[in-house]
């Protein structure tokens, strides 16, 4: 009997051997913190090919200085003007990271929530989808779950994750009421600094400034708080709203758009250059940067978006870091603005579309493995 069992034994052992193995679970990203930055309205046209010629002018771009503005950012290739637009984008990103929404590489990337303005595009890429609800730019509480408001629920993450932007509906956005994000918008004080100096050099900034426009604070402010608390508090997570091109956009001031173009890169570099100054995010870092809507393809509606714009529902992405391969602008791939928050918690190691299931996947190739 005994040697009846040790054969039988022996037999259940074979079969489980001829089992295939399954396959081991994908390795977990080398991405620790993440840097997330939106430049509002910002079209692909510029992004990938530079200046637009047709609005350096002063009847279709309110430009003030055209000779000066043309010597700035003007030459012929296309390469080159979009290299002297954004050489952060385009000299370390466009090298060692990725670009989606190039539609003259068949990899076009849109909105899918049909209205081509800020809330609703906001709240599509942090939320994971397109909600019919948010129909306007009211300041109500979002009542879709964000991606930031998913990472700051895990014990790695709270208390790590923070929110900066120059527009005043951002923190209903990012609904901070239900959340318990650290949001600073707008003309909100500031609250975190080195020191008292710095605090008050800070909000002297924000005060001094010309309140140009109505709920939305220069860039210059949001940025230098944001980089403040980078570096104060050393978040897992930031996010970094800027705005000013969309404000100049609607202005038709292309000369401005493009100098805040060009500054927001400037901005961008600056932050990913104390990443990279830091044993806590140098090597362990990822940088996404997109934007909330497109505009109009003419020269005529270039200042305008939303449902009635052709062209406004197109956006682009830019993806950097550790497990990001190097592929530059992607080719024959479709992208979505909704991917962007699975792609934010994928690149952490972590899964958005387990507490959002009907979220939209991360975007194709941008984590490796995935």
């Amino acid at each position: 009997m005994r040697l009846c069992a040790f054969a039988v034994l022996l037999a259940l052992l074979a079969v489980a051997g001829a089992t295939p193995a399954q396959s081991p679970p994908a390795a977990r990203p080398k991405t620790e913190n993440l840097i997330l930055v939106t430049l509002d309205g910002m079209r692909w046209q510029d992004v990938f090919t530079g200046a637009d010629n047709r609005m350096m002018n002063k009847e279709q771009g309110g430009v003030a200085d055209v000779r000066l503005l043309r010597q700035r950012f003007w030459r012929g290739e296309p390469d080159a003007r979009r290299e002297l637009l954004m050489p952060f984008l385009w000299q370390v990103i466009g090298k060692d990271g990725q670009l989606f929404g190039d539609p003259e590489r068949n990899a076009r990337a849109v909105v899918t929530n049909g209205k081509k303005f800020s809330y609703p595009g906001y709240s599509e890429m942090l939320c994971g989808k397109a909600d019919e609800r948010i129909a306007s730019n009211d300041k109500f509480p979002n009542p879709n779950v964000n991606v930031l408001e998913f990472l700051a629920g895990k014990p790695a993450f709270h208390g790590r994750v923070a929110a900066f932007s120059g527009w005043d509906v951002h923190p209903f956005i990012l609904n901070r009421e239900r959340s318990g994000l650290f949001i600073e918008a707008a003309f909100e004080p500031v609250t975190v600094a080195r020191s008292k100096e710095r605090l008050a050099d800070l909000q002297a900034l924000l005060e001094q400034l010309p309140r140009y426009w109505e709920g939305f604070a220069f860039d210059v402010a949001t940025f230098q708080r944001a980089r403040e608390y980078f570096v104060c508090k050393q978040p897992r997570v930031i996010y970094l709203a800027l705005g000013e091109t969309d404000e100049w956009g609607h202005g038709r001031r292309y000369d401005c758009y493009l100098e805040m173009a060009h500054a927001a890169d400037a901005m961008v570099r600056e932050l990913w250059q104390l990443a990279q100054a830091s044993d806590q995010y140098r090597g362990k870092t990822s940088l996404l940067i997109t934007c909330d809507h497109g505009r109009g393809r003419s020269e005529k509606d270039w200042t305008d978006h939303g449902e009635k714009i052709e062209g406004a529902e197109e956006v682009w992405m830019a993806v950097l870091g550790p497990d990001t391969p190097p592929l530059g602008v992607r080719r024959d791939v479709a992208a979505t603005q909704a991917m962007v928050a699975a792609t934010v918690a994928l690149l952490l190691g972590e899964d958005f579309r387990s507490a959002v299931p009907d979220a939209a996947p991360p975007l194709p190739g941008a984590c490796a493995g995935h």
